[in-house]
């Protein structure tokens, strides 16, 4: 099995824990042509940042090897929706402060290379494949999560 499917494993996994602690979980899907949200769609800014779907045990639903499908209600409409589980970039629940996040570091990379090219300020750093920009005075107080390797701690100014 593939680190792709295995993925799609886990948040499979992990939406149905959330789901059966919490009662209700939340997905945020990516924008792909291979998403089907009814005759619907993606609208506005949602295929820049995404759509939230909110999933209860009382709704039918099923989350088989290739992703969710469903019957949703947008408004007063009923939508025949699927999901790939390669475009849910998250799967949450604000009831238990928790989420599983997912991101596609090629497309991370490509734009933060963009940034830097045109010209946004200091030069990214290379760090596990994936390009960022260095801290400035104004990160004193922020936490910086890499996953791959450990967690790092910058201390507050006096």
């Amino acid at each position: 099995m593939e680190n792709k499917e295995r993925i799609g494993d886990l948040k499979r996994h992990i939406f149905y824990e959330l789901l059966d602690m919490a009662g209700r979980v939340m997905v945020l899907v990516k924008y792909s042509p291979d998403v089907v949200i009814g005759n619907r769609g993606f609208v506005g800014e949602e295929k820049e940042t995404g759509l939230i779907l909110v999933f209860n045990p009382k709704m039918k639903f099923t989350w088989d090897e290739f992703g969710i499908t469903a019957t949703l209600v947008f408004g007063a409409a009923p939508q025949k929706c699927f999901v790939p589980a390669d475009n849910i970039a998250a799967v949450y629940s604000p009831e238990l402060n928790a989420q599983f996040i997912t991101s596609n570091q090629e497309r991370q990379a490509r734009e933060e290379n963009a940034a830097s090219v045109a010209g946004e300020g200091t030069k990214p750093i290379k760090r596990n494949g994936a390009a960022r920009k260095p801290a400035d005075d104004s990160e004193k107080n922020v936490i910086s999560v890499d996953f791959v390797k450990k967690i790092l701690i910058k201390d507050k100014a006096p």
